[in-house]
């Protein structure tokens, strides 16, 4: 019954937890390191696009500069999907590290022209960096992966 309903992990008497990682997890962490210098990367730019377009703090969106608006936007949308990509990365990377750290790699670069795309100033040129998703589909599977073989250990 406990396999359905999730017995305690506490009842077990032994609360102690032991964690063995892949030999090649440290790509894993080497691709969350970079994908944190790509969030730094965006916010500068955004900075930098406040004082080129002379958009104040604290206003989020200018209401009439639309170029301002693709480079807050390409940070925000990175933002909004920045859990989903951590998640799936060191979850993923759990049951195949080398391919995962690749598909982290290949995301960030996505982020990197769909970025250059948008701050271009016509929204269409995001779509340079849709091959992003093929990085992060990958993930998904390897995290599905992962979580199946777990079920049915």
């Amino acid at each position: 019954m406990d396999f359905l309903f999730g017995g305690s992990a506490l009842n077990a008497g032994n609360h102690a937890v032991a964690l063995v990682l892949p030999k090649a997890y440290g790509f894993v962490i080497l691709a969350a390191v970079a994908s944190s210098f790509l969030l730094v990367w965006m916010s500068m730019q955004v900075g930098k696009a406040r004082k080129l377009f002379n958009v104040q703090y604290p206003t989020m969106y200018s209401p009439t500069n639309d170029k301002f608006n693709c480079y807050q936007r390409a940070h925000q949308n990175t933002l909004e999907g920045y859990p989903t990509f951590l998640l799936v990365l060191l979850i993923g990377g759990l049951e195949m590290p080398v391919l995962s750290a690749l598909a982290g790699l290949v995301w960030i670069a996505g982020k990197v022209s769909y970025a250059q795309g948008y701050f271009t100033g016509d929204p269409k040129n995001r779509l340079r960096g849709s091959y992003g998703y093929l990085g992060l589909l990958t993930l998904l599977v390897a995290t599905l992966k992962f979580a199946i073989r777990l079920a049915v250990q």
